[in-house]
């Protein structure tokens, strides 16, 4: 049974590892002794570490399974959106700290809000990883690395409807939580090493008619949503993957 290490347990995080532990062996980190007992219960081999500090932490020990594991997945946050650059710099060198000149396949998850709010679809071609300084730096440590840029993570009690929403009249970019587990599944199968992937669902309805189908009411404005739209496109064609929630008006089923 292949092993696989889950750098950070939040959201989507967990669910990662709970859907993956029905085919693999997974260790997971998190940062409190709380949800260190969770992941005890459930199972996932916990270590307790924490990244959400971006100063440069001398005595970050080696995880000591990360020479037994086939697989690492990095969920916990790298974006220059909440940090400076220097912060961020640091967070990767603790991150390798970690984990070491790791050589086994990688799965760093980003987001597809490194795109512009431009309208029009975007594929991955349209910005590379260099622009990108989460992704760069990354790479530059571990160039087999697979960047999932993420669309707005839903799922569960994650649904559009229970929040509230403006701009209703613009496409939503959303995944369901199943999908990325999928893929994840799929590139571990066929040992996938340094793809840059949108992972998106194919449609993009408008805000208002997701929450309408969400809410049961019924929508039959006819326009076409504004905004910008990301393409899963390459994701699709290359692991020929076939999306198991497609479309977000129906998340909730």
């Amino acid at each position: 049974m292949q092993k696989i290490g889950i750098i950070g347990c939040g959201w989507l995080g967990l669910r990662l590892a709970e859907n993956l532990s029905e085919v693999f062996e997974i260790f997971t980190t998190t940062t409190s002794n709380d949800k260190k007992e969770q992941l005890l219960a459930k199972g996932l081999k916990p270590t307790i570490i924490s990244f959400t500090d971006y100063q440069l932490l001398e005595k970050i020990e080696k995880w000591n399974v990360i020479s037994d594991l086939d697989v690492v997945i990095i969920t916990v946050p790298f974006s220059e959106k909440t940090c400076c650059i220097s912060s961020l710099y640091n967070r990767v060198q603790n991150l390798h700290s970690f984990i070491g000149d790791f050589k086994g396949q990688i799965f760093f998850m980003s987001s597809t809000g490194v795109y512009p709010d431009f309208e029009k679809e975007f594929s991955e071609e349209d910005l590379s990883t260099d622009s990108v300084s989460g992704e760069r730096m990354i790479k530059g440590k571990y160039p087999q690395v697979n960047i999932l840029r993420l669309s707005g993570l839903m799922g569960d009690e994650r649904l559009l409807c229970n929040y509230g929403v403006s701009n209703l009249d613009f496409a939503v970019n959303h995944i369901h939580y199943v999908d990325v587990c999928l893929i994840i599944k799929k590139m571990v199968e066929l040992n996938s090493h340094s793809k840059v992937y949108n992972v998106v669902a194919p449609f993009h309805p408008s805000k208002a008619e997701v929450v309408n189908a969400q809410k049961n009411i019924s929508y039959s404005q006819e326009c076409k949503p504004k905004g910008k739209k990301i393409s899963p496109e390459k994701l699709v064609s290359e692991l020929d993957f076939v999306f198991q929630y497609s479309d977000p008006r129906y998340f909730h089923l």
